[in-house]
């Protein structure tokens, strides 16, 4: 083998190297990734780090354009008996690309959900939930660098507060880190919701695992669905509440998974300034495909995960969001109960 080196020429030996590193650039950060996050899933979650009343749920459609019934109020009222949820995210859009939104088509019964809640949960706060798929990744999608397009976001959240909500959730996606046009939305709109004095949230993406993991993604896939430790903040800075959509995470094993949710929680924690409210989200639905495995994120694996990563911070601003109540099972809803709010 030495001989054959040496027989080789000065330009076939640097192609041989790259060709290695090449094969080693993957897997060995992807291996190393993957231990870490089975550290990070390891020992015993404190008994500190419990539901602090700062829950949330996300809500279909069928709730605001008339598939619902006041019986169906009556058991989710009963379903949160119990538990720390505090904010109900409800699908009131989608918003249209231009960032209109035709309420009245879209939510006809948005006025007496908001009415029936407030009756059986009074302590429930109720947030229209606003999204669309957002340029260049989606196309068509709505186009944030345009201002006339944020005027119109700004126009619809100011419509639905007149509606009678309690608060704008938006869940815009994909956006790339380093959004500037994003950023400027937030401010636009939360200038509003602070004038009216009420919270301004959003459903965040997750943050860049680790050092190098986003080159490695965009050398997969072409794209990259992760933010940075400073974009997060830089969000977090301009809203009351940011939920991080802590699934579709493609991992195989549960505890790969969980691990995977404990250093979510560690990182958004300590980019989160503390007058905002941090939510870590839970996959309360059952997928396989390339980017969720079912058996693998499961909400009992999230709640575990989420536990370890809070430690024994006394931060009383975290909770714990379902995503999503028409597809969570009675074992999804279990998981939340047995793993988070715990009996004294």
């Amino acid at each position: 083998m030495r001989q054959r080196w040496r027989a080789w020429s000065r330009r076939r030996r640097i192609l041989f190297v790259l060709a290695i590193a090449f094969l080693l650039a993957i897997p060995v950060p992807l291996g190393l990734h993957a231990a870490s996050l089975r550290i990070s899933y390891s020992g015993e979650p404190s008994s500190e780090a419990r539901t602090r009343g700062q829950d949330a749920l996300w809500l279909g459609h069928a709730w605001v354009d008339g598939r619902k019934t006041q019986a169906d109020i009556t058991a989710l009222a009963k379903q949160l008996e119990g538990t720390g949820i505090r904010d109900l995210y409800v699908h009131t859009g989608p918003l249209e690309h231009d960032g209109s939104l035709p309420l009245a088509t879209v939510a006809p019964k948005a006025t007496w959900f908001l009415d029936a809640v407030h009756r059986a949960m009074p302590n429930v706060r109720v947030q229209a939930w606003l999204g669309d798929v957002v340029l260049p990744q989606k196309n068509p999608g709505m186009d944030l660098d345009d201002a006339a397009v944020r005027d119109r976001v700004t126009a619809s959240s100011s419509q639905v507060l007149d509606e009678g909500f309690d608060g704008i959730h938006f869940d815009l996606e994909p956006l790339q880190s380093g959004s500037e046009s994003f950023l400027a939305l937030l401010d636009q709109v939360h200038a509003m919701t602070k004038t009216r004095g009420v919270p301004l949230s959003v459903a965040a993406a997750q943050l860049n695992p680790r050092p190098g993991m986003n080159g490695v993604l965009v050398a997969l896939t072409g794209q990259s669905k992760w933010w940075s430790k400073q974009y997060f903040g830089e969000v977090a800075r301009r809203v009351e509440q940011i939920a991080v959509m802590s699934y579709d995470t493609a991992m195989p094993l549960e505890s790969l998974y969980g691990g995977f949710v404990a250093q979510q929680t560690e990182m958004a924690l300590a980019a989160t300034p503390p007058g905002t409210d941090l939510l870590i989200g839970l996959p309360a639905y059952y997928e396989n495909d390339m980017s969720h495995r079912g058996s693998a994120e499961t909400v009992a694996a999230a709640v575990r995960g989420a536990r370890l990563g809070l430690g024994k911070s006394t931060r009383q601003n975290f909770g714990l969001a379902l995503y999503v109540d028409f597809a969570a099972t009675p074992e999804h809803w279990a998981a939340y109960r047995d793993g988070w709010c715990l009996n004294d």
